[in-house]
């Protein structure tokens, strides 16, 4: 659809108080589908079995990960940690983006394992969802040696980057040397 040539609608110009509210409302509901499960769920003892200690696995907000924030830190939004390859070591997944006063900032996810040499920082040995990508994360967590995430997404380009309308559940899970990712159906209007 073409815009018409006719005078600007008020209505139809984003204003700093549109996107404000829109991220809070944004963050609002993202925080309560994290609290949210559904009647029938269970605990989930697998994923805490196959959780490492603390002490052993990689501190993502030490990585350096490849994501340019114009010199901003990195903020670590959420992370897991397991051995997902069953190589006796401890991998983390995390979820990172830059910072952002406003909107929602493309997320990348990434797998780290521990630096090359002892004391060095953990190295990214995988990416799941790159923030080129311009996506969004949320339901994000470990169940045993699977990863789960719903990735939002945008119908196409004209649709505001502050309101995804697109989301898809994701698991991805380690065989024969790399790390397989598994789409659920695709859901419109988050």
């Amino acid at each position: 659809m073409q815009p018409s040539a006719g005078p600007a609608h008020p209505h139809t110009r984003a204003r700093p108080a549109h996107w404000i509210s829109t991220a809070a409302l944004l963050g609002a509901v993202i925080g309560a589908g994290a609290l949210v499960q559904p009647a029938d769920a269970s605990p989930d003892t697998s994923s805490r079995a196959s959780e490492a200690p603390a002490g052993l696995a990689p501190d993502p907000s030490t990585a350096p990960y490849p994501l340019d924030c114009a010199g901003a830190p990195v903020v670590v939004v959420s992370r897991a940690s397991g051995d997902l390859d069953q190589d006796g070591r401890p991998e983390t997944v995390a979820v990172v983006h830059c910072p952002a006063e406003a909107g929602t900032p493309p997320t990348g996810v990434y797998v780290l394992a521990a630096g090359a040499a002892p004391g060095s920082p953990p190295r990214v040995v995988a990416t799941l969802v790159d923030p080129a990508e311009e996506r969004g994360i949320i339901g994000f967590g470990l169940q045993g040696r699977t990863i789960r995430a719903t990735v939002l997404g945008y119908s196409s380009d004209t649709t505001p980057r502050c309101c995804p309308d697109q989301k898809r559940a994701y698991t991805w899970q380690w065989r024969s040397g790399r790390y397989y990712a598994t789409p659920g159906a695709l859901a419109n209007s988050v």
